[in-house]
């Protein structure tokens, strides 16, 4: 027995190396794992396949899925179940008590679908817009037309009202006449000069449906002004729900998405309640699309308005319903009328979205045009409104809906979605849910059942035997990111006033698919994108959020609970609030740096503009601003206000340090701990970064932490640098700490390579797994892929495993080999000598395997996995029926009828030279 315990710890030291070391690793939680959303197809689930598919999730290092029900598959119409019906809430209550049992977490979506809607949503609570019909009236005419709405959809509906009518004259003078109005429509007013026009405001629906609505879930969608419609819909969870949670950990609620919704019942009352006046005699400006200041401040009142309403009637009464029961709640604020960042604010986990693809240059990264989205690229300063939120806030957990229509279906590889997630993660979010994997019944035929948008996370995906090296890179950066707080040192308002200003258009829904319009023109873009490169770290900031901001310890807070800040940027823009410029003078008072981009030129709004025009002016008057050089200077209280065109050139007179290593042209995300600091790196540059590379924290020790295969290891420093060695598509994590443990090794540098082995020898080809049929085995004088061998047409449809087999003889001694691919189709699993070495996934295509090699002969397995897309290829070539869904069926990328038919083979399994290359580490 003692001589058994004495083998087992002798492996296991192998294995794990120094025993005793402190793992710098933060310790990882379900939250640490990626998620996915996880469509119930007609919820046609059952508790045998809900079993299974957690099951297989939890083995390839998921944390949880979100449950989203839509429309289902034909010929299973039988097993659909109605949502939240006792089978029902039966299937989801097998669900969370399965995951439990498998540490995994489960979200569901309050709805079916999107965007939020159902059978409970009656006419009185769909989303609600003004009809405006005009009349014109000629001097001292009886004016005998009805006022009544003229669209027949309106006239059948119950809850069509008139809300507003208001009469202008030539000279713009007006009359609001709605108690002039009888019932009938009958106008009781004649005027006594002049032509006049009538302004009629209808309170109609837009009788929007649910996108995408499972059975049980279809409907109208919710009017998100009205407390009301948000009380009633969420009654119908209390009923299904009772007391219980049913162990869900989070509600979510996907983006806005509704058109046309741009007001509620009572919105006038509320508008005057809000902004001080009656918009009844000012209709005719917010229904205009004239270039005129007045029109563009009735519209910066009005926009003003929904956003309040959507904030404090959906918003915050979603938030504290999910508290009622316990959980918590994710909400996608984007595409909403509203300020995102209050939005955003208001809930427990902010949750964003990456839509489409974005150009990298990496060294071997594909991109297909033909297979990539158009118009929607992915932008990190989009990602931010979620991220500074949760920052400024202190919300834990920031999510992201990721890998959105990232390729055309079928053809993304695991490769293409790290730097994607990367993107994501460098924004400062930390949760990442996968677009996504669709729930399949066991004895559904590959590819079983599949969502139209998503890239494929499914256990049928031919690439599935490697996802864990994608899930467990995830599991470890986020590890970190979940660790300690945010660490940036900026706060940037965000000049919403300046967008609700625009006298185009009536409500104004800030969504990702339109930056190009909102976002990019703007100052505070350029803003963004100068300062991140310069190596700055920043999170934006309301108006709403500086008014709870305060100074303390040297910092400027807005949360008790969420990060702190050395300085506030106002960008130049048009329009801001005298409430606003009020606070920030207080927080200068009391020692807070501020730097102006330049002079606020204008209050927003209309109520008494020209009285809180003249406050502005008085209270920017006070700022004592004196020349500095090239910038304008201030003592203001305790703090500094700096006046300033250029504000990199305000940040170095502030001595706020940019973070230098963003010179070579890595980027970056920090977080801060007690006693340290993380930072995430990342090379997305075609080069590789092999120097010391400078940063503004280093401690007393500094430990690097490889996130793709958990390495570790004290770092040379020098003069408050840090060296790395970094290939092109490479990450890294440096932990600086205060409190060195010198039980962590050092970290093993590469000071030389010798001459590289080619592995040129023959290869045995075999194949593992897959369809629609096993090639037959090959015999290789060289290594190419098995797609090159056409006389054998099961090669040209095959979607799976293909193993490579060979061996090698061994006299060459060094610190370490590393096994180099230089065409990898698509994903590899390396063995030698029968031990697992690891699983090569990501760029640049390399894994070290010198610790399973030995001196004499080696035997080398790999098992390479390639894309699902030429196995679809030949099923759509030979009319296989595979796609049958109801309501939207099954698309390509450019949302046309999808055929794979004419699609390239795409290449599979190994190409050119695969070479062991014999490293030496620095001593």
């Amino acid at each position: 027995m003692k001589i058994k315990n004495i083998v087992k710890l002798s492996v296991l030291c192998f294995a794990f190396g120094n025993l005793s070391a402190q793992n710098p690793w933060p310790k990882a939680t379900n939250t640490a794992q990626p998620w996915t959303r996880w469509w119930w197809m007609g919820s046609a689930v059952d508790e045998k396949g809900l079993d299974k598919q957690l099951t297989t999730l939890s083995k390839a290092g998921f944390g949880g899925v979100e449950i989203v029900p839509i429309y289902g598959a034909k010929g299973f119409e039988n097993k659909y179940i109605n949502y939240l019906s006792p089978e029902w809430m039966k299937m989801l209550q097998f669900t969370t008590d399965k995951a439990k049992s498998l540490k995994m977490g489960v979200d569901m979506a309050v709805g079916t679908g999107w965007p939020i809607g159902g059978p409970q949503v009656d006419e009185q609570d769909a989303a609600t817009k003004m009809i405006v019909q005009t009349y014109s009236i000629q001097p001292n005419e009886k004016f005998s037309e009805k006022i009544v709405i003229k669209y027949e959809k309106q006239k059948n509906l119950k809850t069509t009202k008139l809300d507003i009518v208001t009469a202008y004259n030539e000279k713009n003078e007006a009359v609001v006449l709605t108690d002039k109005v009888t019932q009938d429509g009958t106008l009781n007013w004649k005027p006594t000069s002049g032509k006049w026009t009538l302004y009629a405001v209808f309170i109609g629906k837009t009788l929007q449906k649910v996108k995408r609505a499972a059975p049980g879930g279809d409907g109208y969608t919710l009017d998100h002004f009205s407390t009301d419609a948000t009380k009633d819909y969420l009654k119908t969870f209390d009923k299904a729900f009772g007391n219980s949670n049913y162990g869900i950990r989070s509600f979510f609620n996907d983006s806005y998405e509704v058109y046309g919704a741009d007001w509620t019942i009572d919105f006038k009352e509320e508008f005057k309640k809000r902004r001080g006046y009656d918009v009844s005699q000012y209709i005719k400006y917010l229904v205009s699309d004239e270039e005129s200041e007045i029109v563009g401040r009735i519209k910066s009142d009005y926009r003003e308005t929904l956003s309040d309403l959507i904030l404090n009637r959906f918003t915050k009464d979603f938030t504290n319903w999910t508290h009622s029961k316990s959980s918590k709640n994710t909400n996608q604020a984007h595409g909403s009328p509203g300020n995102l960042l209050d939005l955003y604010a208001a809930v427990d986990i902010p949750e964003s979205e990456t839509f489409g693809s974005t150009q990298f240059y990496i060294l071997g990264l594909k991109r297909d045009s033909a297979d990539i989205q158009k118009s929607d690229v992915p932008d990190i300063n989009m990602l931010k409104f979620s991220s500074s939120a949760a920052n400024v806030m202190g919300k834990k957990l920031i999510s992201n809906e990721t890998f959105t229509w990232l390729t055309e279906h079928f053809k993304t590889s695991w490769s293409q979605a790290k730097p994607e997630v990367e993107q994501v993660f460098l924004s400062g979010i930390n949760h990442i849910f996968y677009h996504g994997t669709t729930y399949t019944p066991a004895d559904v035929q590959f590819p079983g059942w599949l969502f139209y948008a998503s890239t494929n996370f499914v256990p049928e995906n031919s690439l599935w035997p490697n996802i864990k090296g994608l899930n467990s890179y995830i599991e470890r950066t986020q590890s970190v990111l979940q660790s300690g707080k945010s660490d940036n040192e900026i706060l940037m308002y965000w000049p919403v006033y300046d967008q609700w200003a625009s006298p185009k258009g009536k409500d104004m829904a800030f969504k990702i698919h339109n930056i190009e319009k909102w976002l990019h023109p703007t100052v505070f873009y350029e803003n963004l994108e100068k300062l991140g490169k310069s190596g700055y770290s920043l999170d934006m900031i309301s108006d709403k959020m500086i008014g709870e901001a305060k100074f303390e310890n040297q910092n400027i807070q807005v949360s008790k609970n969420g990060s702190s800040y050395k300085v506030l940027i106002i960008p130049q823009l048009n329009y801001f609030s005298e409430s606003t410029l009020k606070n920030i003078l207080n927080l200068s008072q009391n020692g807070a740096s501020v730097i102006f981009q330049g002079e606020p030129k204008d209050v927003q709004g209309f109520f008494e503009f020209e009285k809180r025009r003249n406050e502005l002016q008085s209270l920017w008057s006070k700022i004592p601003f004196q020349q500095d050089g090239n910038l304008k200077s201030a003592t203001f209280g305790k703090g500094k206000i700096v006046l300033s065109s250029d504000v990199e050139k305000a940040l170095e007179y502030l001595k706020i340090e940019r973070e230098k290593l963003t010179d070579t042209g890595l980027k970056f995300v920090r977080r801060k701990f007690d006693g340290g600091k993380y930072y995430y790196i990342v090379n997305h540059t075609s080069k590789e970064i092999n120097q010391n590379i400078p940063i503004n924290f280093t401690g007393k020790q500094v430990a690097l932490m490889n996130p793709e295969n958990g390495d570790f290891g004290v770092a040379e420093t020098q003069n408050n640098s840090v060296k790395v060695q970094l290939k092109s598509g490479e990450s890294l994590i440096i932990k600086t700490s205060e409190t060195p443990d010198n039980s962590i090794s050092k970290w093993k540098y590469t000071e030389k390579t010798d001459a590289p082995i080619v592995l040129n020898q023959p290869w045995q080809l075999t194949f593992k797994e897959g369809g629609p049929e096993l090639p037959k085995s090959k015999t290789l004088d060289k290594l190419q892929p098995w797609t090159n061998f056409t006389e054998d047409t099961s090669t040209q449809s095959f979607s799976g495993t293909g193993v490579y087999n060979t061996s090698l003889k061994l006299n060459k001694k060094a610190d370490d080999f590393v096994l180099k691919f230089d065409k990898l189709y698509e994903s590899a699993k390396v063995i030698i000598n029968g031990q697992n070495a690891g699983i090569v996934w990501s760029l640049p295509y390399e894994i070290n395997v010198g610790k399973y090699l030995k001196k004499g002969k080696n035997t080398i397995k790999i098992e390479v996995s390639n894309l699902m897309a030429n196995r679809i290829r030949y099923m759509d070539q030979n009319k296989i029926q595979w796609r049958n869904y109801h309501e939207i069926n099954f698309v390509n990328i450019d949302y046309k009828p999808f055929d794979a038919s004419n699609w390239k083979v795409q290449p599979s399994g190994l190409d050119g030279e695969i070479q062991l290359i014999p490293i030496h580490y620095s001593k």
